[in-house]
């Protein structure tokens, strides 16, 4: 079974201390639990970086080796080209996960370059939202 790749951001690993009045206390490390209780026997790659070319790098892995991908690439979200285009090669879903609702906020974070490949996009359901993509994403997968 190929495994799901759950990719997050810049500024993703300070997560439970990084403005929790935006973004909760709870840590990436736990968010990672709940993506892996969610998958199931689904096997989980879950990635973190702060550098926009181990990010590309791991989008071109799940090209040759995943089912779909989970994406949070934060503030990238917004003007990364080669995310972009690297997500662009990847022949299987791809949900994009925004912990804030995006909309909500500054409109620096209004249009997110990745929503226009992503086949399903999740803003604002804070950590909860990473266990719903993870079973949405399986769910694309079937079909």
């Amino acid at each position: 079974m190929k495994p799901i790749f759950v990719i997050n951001g810049p500024n993703l690993n300070r997560l439970g201390k990084r403005e929790p009045e935006i973004y909760g206390t709870t840590t990436l490390a736990e968010i990672e639990t709940m993506c892996r209780e969610a998958a199931g026997d689904h096997p989980v790659r879950f990635r973190q970086s702060n550098a926009e070319h181990e990010i590309v790098d791991w989008i071109h892995e799940a090209i040759d080796e995943g089912a779909g991908i989970l994406i949070n690439p934060a503030g990238l979200s917004f003007r990364s080209i080669p995310i972009l285009d690297a997500l662009k090669m990847f022949s299987g879903p791809i949900v994009e996960l925004h912990i804030s609702n995006i909309h909500r906020r500054e409109a620096i974070y209004h249009r997110s370059l990745v929503s226009t490949v992503a086949t399903a996009v999740i803003a604002g359901l804070g950590p909860r939202g990473y266990p719903t993509a993870v079973k949405s994403l399986i769910e694309l997968i079937g079909q």
